[in-house]
Parts: structure tokens; C-alpha cells; sequence
């Protein structure tokens, strides 16, 4: 896993990282926000899972919501929602298909 991005945000830490999947055999991108008490104890964890065509970064620049987060103490994991630069066959045919497509399935053959 590598760290790509590190920035201090209402008393947290917003962190990026890549990392490879098994399951879509290529690189994933996720964010986490960690409040302070993360720090030092374990915290309760959201999972954003954001709608089509948005990336690990849509909730983290518009949401507004570190703020009271950090009050909560409350981590957020915020993963992309597609794989990117897969060359998949007709993946940049739609918006809806492919790079961007944010369905959260697990299939591997068409139906």
C-alpha cells in the first residue's frame, strides 16, 4: 500500500493511499479521514460510498463533513468507485460504463 497524500483537516488527518486489488487485478484508490482519538484509541468508522462517475476525492471536497467528524471521533473511509485505466472492451463508450462506473459489484463474466 502506498501513502499517496498526507493533510492535516479540522484537528484530523485526511490520508490517500493506492493499493492493489485481487479483485479487480489492478490499482484501487480510497481516502480515510482519522480524528484525533484515533491516535490514541480505536474509533467507529463510516464507509462513504459515493454514487456514479465520483471519485475517492468527491466526498473529501465537498461534503464539509471533517468537522464534525473530528468531534464525533469518527474515521471515514471514502474508496474510489471504479477501477481506472483498465482498457476494458467499449469502457469509454458511456459515462455510465467503465472508468468511473461506480456499480460496488463483484462480477467477472457477464450474466
Amino acid at each position: 500500500m502506498e501513502l499517496l497524500s498526507s493533510t492535516k483537516v479540522s484537528g484530523g488527518w485526511l490520508k490517500r493511499y493506492r493499493h492493489e486489488s485481487l479483485s479487480v487485478k489492478g490499482d484501487m484508490v480510497f481516502a480515510i479521514f482519522l480524528p484525533a482519538q484515533a491516535e490514541s484509541a480505536n474509533v467507529p468508522v463510516l464507509y462513504w460510498l459515493s454514487g456514479l462517475t465520483c471519485t475517492d476525492e468527491n466526498f473529501s471536497q465537498k461534503a464539509g463533513a471533517f468537522k464534525k467528524a473530528a468531534e464525533l471521533g469518527l474515521a471515514i473511509v471514502m474508496p474510489d468507485t471504479s477501477p481506472r485505466g483498465t482498457d476494458y472492451p467499449a469502457e469509454h463508450e458511456s459515462y455510465d460504463f467503465g472508468s468511473g462506473a461506480g456499480f460496488y459489484v463483484n462480477a467477472t463474466v457477464a450474466p
